[in-house]
């Protein structure tokens, strides 16, 4: 099996510091990489923004950097399965900037295919358009919301060939696409790395243009216990 992009965690984590934006696929903790999110907390990397579809759970997915007060600030749609993110929020501190969804969603292709932002209506007359640029469209207010870009991003693949061609598993596809694509740098953890031709173009769903660096996945070997 030729190396092309497969990299160790520790090519990764070099690429991942204090005051970094980390973006991560995955929902409720599916299809966010387990030993990159390992491998940061054990560096102690912190002050991290972090975007992604939510905050996991205090001991599955980006929980734990959360938990573990690694994080500054979350870009983000809810917080609802993790208490902790909950109480330093309400104690102020960390920042929470709340997308909804589908917006959020959308902000992260547009970052990932070059574009500034989108506009739409969702928000509008809410909590969700304070402190954002509004547009009359057809005559309809709506609002501008930017593009999204991390330094780097992470993702979780079920099947990886050395070139960074992934496949993902059911629905921990979630965000992963989109995720992978809007990045400045980044990197795939997988379950399995299969042999360059292995995969068929029809199930490849990011191709490796959008990876810099491919590991396998180990599994997590930490607990984490909170109060």
């Amino acid at each position: 099996m030729g190396e092309g992009k497969l990299i160790s965690i520790h090519d990764v984590l070099n690429q991942i510091n204090d005051g970094c934006t980390l973006m991560f696929g995955g929902f409720g903790g599916i299809g966010t990489p387990p030993s990159i999110i390992e491998g940061i907390m054990n560096k102690g990397v912190k002050n991290l923004t972090i975007i992604g579809n939510d905050t996991g759970f205090p001991t599955i997915g980006i929980g734990p950097l959360v938990a573990n007060h690694q994080v500054k600030k979350i870009i983000t749609s809810h917080i609802g399965s993790n208490p902790i993110a909950g109480q330093l929020m309400t104690n102020a501190e960390i920042e929470i900037e709340f997308s909804p969804q589908g917006t959020l969603a959308e902000r992260i292709r547009a970052g990932g295919v070059g574009l500034h932002g989108i506009i739409t209506d969702v928000g509008i007359n809410t909590v969700v358009e304070e402190g954002k640029q509004i547009i009359e469209v057809n005559g309809k207010r709506l609002l501008i919301e930017t593009a999204l870009i991390a330094d780097v991003s992470i993702v979780f693949a079920h099947k990886a060939d050395p070139y960074g061609n992934l496949v993902f598993d059911k629905s921990a596809r979630n965000t992963n696409p989109l995720v992978a694509m809007a990045g400045n740098v980044t990197f795939a953890e997988s379950l399995e790395i299969v042999p360059l031709g292995a995969l068929s173009p029809e199930e490849i769903v990011t191709p490796g243009c959008f990876i810099n660096g491919v590991i396998e996945s180990e599994g997590v070997h930490w607990k984490w216990v909170w109060e």
